[in-house]
């Protein structure tokens, strides 16, 4: 397995930038300058399928899987239990990043009631996959989050196929040990040497954004005085 995990980030650093949403963490990753703006993060369509509005952050702990046709040998996946040690090998928190290769025309779920359970006592967080999930209401009380294109009857012919190699969900391409966030808005890749630096600047751009916010929703409000804290707002930056 290669991936990004050599150097996991210390649990206080984790758990500020848990403390915001996708859209606060991509405005702060454009402010180092360390890739495209349209880069980093999943296009439309993504939906945490288990309800609410949860947030997700963990190492990516990938595998690529097929739905629509059977596997050349074994049924299902625990005749791939060399995953499980694959995802263990992984700093926690960990989230399952699975790739579904028949994601446009699949008919079986990536995951379900039993998988979900394996992959909690695994120490994963949750789910993230271009494919569908089944055992909705179980694997959410749970409290199991699982973000996918939708939801689906039966696993079908679902199989592991590799594991441990880059994915791509959503158009994000996903390595082994890249550290993600996930919420309502989708996923957001975050880079690991600007990782401690985000809840600084993200803390900096919501006060910022909260002055105009809190301006609009002033008695004391005129387009003339929006302008000056706009103004002001920009040369803070």
């Amino acid at each position: 397995m290669t991936g990004n995990h050599d150097h996991a980030l210390p649990s206080q650093i984790l758990e500020a930038i848990r403390q915001f949403d996708t859209c606060n963490i991509a405005n702060a990753i454009e402010k180092f300058g360390v890739r495209l703006r349209n880069e980093g993060y999943t296009r439309p369509g993504l939906q945490c399928v288990t309800g609410g509005f949860p947030r997700l952050l963990g190492y990516a702990a990938t595998a690529r899987i097929r739905s629509s046709d059977p596997p050349m040998t074994g049924s299902h996946y625990s005749d791939r239990t060399d995953w499980w040690a694959g995802i263990q090998s992984l700093p926690a928190p960990r989230i399952a990043v699975t790739q579904d290769l028949h994601a446009e025309s699949g008919l079986g779920s990536v995951v379900g009631e039993v998988h979900a359970a394996v992959l909690k006592a695994l120490q994963c967080e949750g789910v993230i996959t271009n494919g569908t999930a089944r055992d909705i209401p179980a694997v959410a009380c749970m409290q199991f989050p699982v973000f996918a294109r939708s939801a689906a009857v039966s696993h079908s012919y679902t199989h592991i196929v590799d594991y441990g190699q880059p994915v791509r969900i959503f158009g994000l391409e996903v390595r082994p040990g890249d550290l993600l966030l996930a919420d309502c808005h989708g996923v957001v890749s975050i880079p690991h040497e600007i990782a401690a630096q985000l809840p600084e600047v993200a803390t900096r751009i919501r006060v910022q954004e909260q002055r105009i916010i809190d301006f609009c929703q002033s008695p004391g409000f005129s387009t003339e005085g929006l302008l000056e804290v706009i103004k002001t707002t920009d040369r803070g930056n």
